[in-house]
């Protein structure tokens, strides 16, 4: 098959698009024919050089695509169904496994991180990672858009609901209206309602934002976003801030918290070196929430809104597989709105 692979860390460069050999499923796997894949932050940081990456290595976390074939111990599947994979890689019998929260176990990784992920034409992956697609959903015919779903939804989902308990009539921030996660807990915090605020680096992406339902829009450029947010709120400060931003925003963000506020995070784009006063921390009573990704009944849970229509991914531009390194090359200039995504 081909694929696109890593022998070595560095830049968009050491994308090699190359043939290797068709992966062989399992009796417990299900082989899924890619039909398409976006794009992460995460891949970047990976082909960058992550600990824990053996070279060569496949990345790619959001696939979708039509299953190929089907290992002995699998039931419920046909050959040619559409479907999504779990953008995720657990052990599956440990306590915290058998608990429910994956993403507590000690194997857990994201797919495309320590193991090979969906950037190549066949992957093969665990039948409890394999999700169906309705037929009857016309918005998600489109496999561009269903792999624009996965990753960014169930980290915003657990983000939001799962760990800072998202209630309606909070004031929530949204770091990056532009983003995947971004795009995701917008959506997810109006589907509470709450009133939300979100940031972009221009006009262009705060009414996009404002489309997705965001009732106020700060040019992160142009305004300081905790002066803004004192303005809104009428200098009582938000309920919860949905940070992945990292350096740059911290101390932003910190500042627009209400006291008895939630800080929740999941990444760093921007560096994960920050400062924190702790007097502030505890005098006005805030909590911060660290978040990977999710779990599989979390990831169920946000698909059941999708599939319903409540929530929607936005994708911004396709590539193919082949054209891998511009694609990095795109997603690293941070014009896009929504998900990039490659086709096999």
């Amino acid at each position: 098959m081909k694929a696109v692979r890593i022998h070595q860390f560095g830049g968009p460069e050491v994308l090699t698009y190359e043939d290797i050999p068709d992966p062989q499923a399992r009796k417990d796997q299900v082989l899924v024919r890619v039909k398409a894949c976006s794009l992460n932050h995460l891949d970047v940081w990976v082909r960058k050089g992550l600990p824990g990456v053996k070279l060569p290595h496949i990345l790619g976390s959001d696939v979708a695509g039509e299953v190929a074939e089907i290992g002995e111990y699998v039931s419920g599947f046909t050959v040619g169904q559409r479907v999504l994979v779990a953008p995720m890689h657990f052990c599956g019998h440990c306590v915290k496994c058998l608990a429910g929260v994956q993403n507590q176990c000690r194997e857990f990784t994201v797919l495309g991180n320590a193991v090979d992920g969906g950037n190549c034409e066949l992957i093969a992956v665990p039948a409890a990672n394999v999700i169906p697609i309705p037929d009857a959903l016309d918005f998600l015919l489109d496999l561009n858009q269903a792999a624009s779903v996965p990753l960014v939804f169930v980290t915003a989902w657990h983000m939001l609901v799962g760990l800072a308990a998202v209630r309606p009539g909070q004031t929530v921030l949204v770091l990056g209206a532009s983003s995947g996660v971004g795009i995701a807990a917008i959506q997810i915090a109006k589907l509470f309602h709450c009133r939300v605020i979100t940031t972009a680096g221009d006009e262009a992406k705060i009414e996009k934002g404002r489309a997705l339902g965001a009732d106020y829009g700060i040019n992160h450029y142009k305004q300081k976003i905790s002066e803004e947010v004192r303005k809104i709120t009428n200098k009582e400060g938000v309920d919860i801030v949905v940070e992945h931003v990292g350096a740059a925003t911290w101390d932003e963000s910190i500042r627009s918290l209400k006291t008895g506020g939630k800080l929740v995070t999941c990444g760093a784009t921007t560096g994960p070196t920050v400062g924190l006063d702790l007097r502030h921390l505890f005098a006005r009573q805030l909590t911060l929430l660290g978040s990977y990704m999710g779990t599989m009944g979390e990831l169920r849970e946000v698909l059941g809104h999708i599939f319903a229509g409540r929530l929607k991914p936005v994708l911004d531009r396709t590539f193919p597989l082949k054209d891998l390194r511009e694609a990095h090359e795109y997603l690293e200039k941070s014009q896009m709105f929504g998900k990039v995504v490659v086709n096999p």
